[in-house]
């Protein structure tokens, strides 16, 4: 049953064994794990530093105030600490080789930590929540000047966090988390700018716990939209954008193939996708050339990066697989 392997620009074919197998292998070997961008690893690092430090000065502040929108955001970006030091520590843990047990590597650590930094998100808003409502039973006194102090400076840190973030790669799902984390920190100082010059202005404290829940009401998309892109790529769903019919018909018009079955693709790590299928050899032509001309077509025109093709003998495809 012949198979290959592929990689972007692989231009390199052998046989092997009596079933025929011809694997491509790309440049330095053959790996499937993404290689770990340290320069998104120390942005982190330095976000993670300004985001604990600042935390302590808005706990205090908040503490002093008497300020829900402080205090909630203060636990927020403690919360967002502990998710930056796990996203480092993931970071550490993916660049780990292969070996004989985890031969794909330990780059869905990073998944797991991305899946992590939204969880503690949407807990994040449901206490916050739960404070509102009791602020709105029973209003407390609130210093809307230094709460506006603490939250200015809150705001310059988190547009600097931001920015530093924002420069890295994208395609990263542990540092995406990161960001949104401090979005939803910058939010949160949004937010208790607001409240504190609403409250100096007109003396409503309940400004403080409306505009905490509006600032959570905020974060909750962006923590959604995490969790369940970590939680699809653990389940090994079909990648977005991937249309599973359209590549097995693409599949199935190659010159040489009968017939096409058994198409399987996941994500591998953020930006990694995997795919397995079989096919039947047309009357004439040689097995062997059809694992390469599957897996070109994959690659090009569907954006798979790893291919496995298995070649099945006339029939061979029915059946459960």
């Amino acid at each position: 049953m012949p198979s290959a392997h592929h990689r972007p620009h692989d231009d390199h074919d052998h046989a092997h064994g009596n079933d025929h197998a011809g694997h491509n292998h790309g440049p330095g070997g053959h790996s499937h794990a993404p290689s770990v961008t340290a320069s998104n690893a120390k942005r982190i690092q330095w976000v993670f530093v300004m985001t604990l430090g600042y935390a302590g000065v808005q706990a205090v502040g908040g503490w002093w105030s008497g300020s829900l929108a402080l205090i909630a955001d203060a636990g927020h970006m403690l919360s967002d600490a502990a998710a930056l030091l796990l996203a480092l520590l993931a970071y550490r843990i993916a660049a780990r080789a292969p070996d004989k047990l985890r031969t794909y590597g330990f780059h869905r650590v990073r998944v797991l930590a991305a899946l992590a930094n939204g969880a503690t998100l949407l807990l994040l808003v449901a206490w916050i929540t739960w404070e509102a409502v009791a602020r709105f039973r029973q209003p407390t006194e609130v210093l809307a000047g230094p709460m506006l102090a603490v939250a200015v400076v809150g705001l310059l840190v988190n547009v600097v966090g931001a920015s530093v973030l924002m420069r890295g790669q994208q395609n990263d799902g542990n540092l995406r988390g990161a960001l949104l984390h401090v979005v939803g920190d910058l939010l949160g100082s949004v937010g208790a700018i607001a409240a504190a010059i609403g409250i100096l202005l007109t003396g409503w404290t309940v400004l403080d716990p409306i505009l905490s829940v509006l600032v959570a009401v905020l974060v909750v998309r962006s923590a959604w939209s995490l969790v369940s892109d970590a939680l699809l790529i653990l389940l090994q769903a079909v990648p977005r954008g991937l249309d599973v019919e359209a590549a097995q018909a693409d599949i199935a018009r190659l010159p040489g193939v009968a017939e096409v079955g058994h198409f399987h693709a996941w994500t591998l790590t953020d930006e990694r996708v995997v795919a397995t299928v079989h096919v039947t050899p047309a009357p004439g032509t040689e097995p062997l050339t059809l694992p390469q001309l599957v897996a070109q077509l994959l690659r090009e025109q569907h954006a798979i990066e790893h291919v496995t093709v298995q070649v099945d003998p006339p029939g061979g495809l029915q059946g459960p697989h």
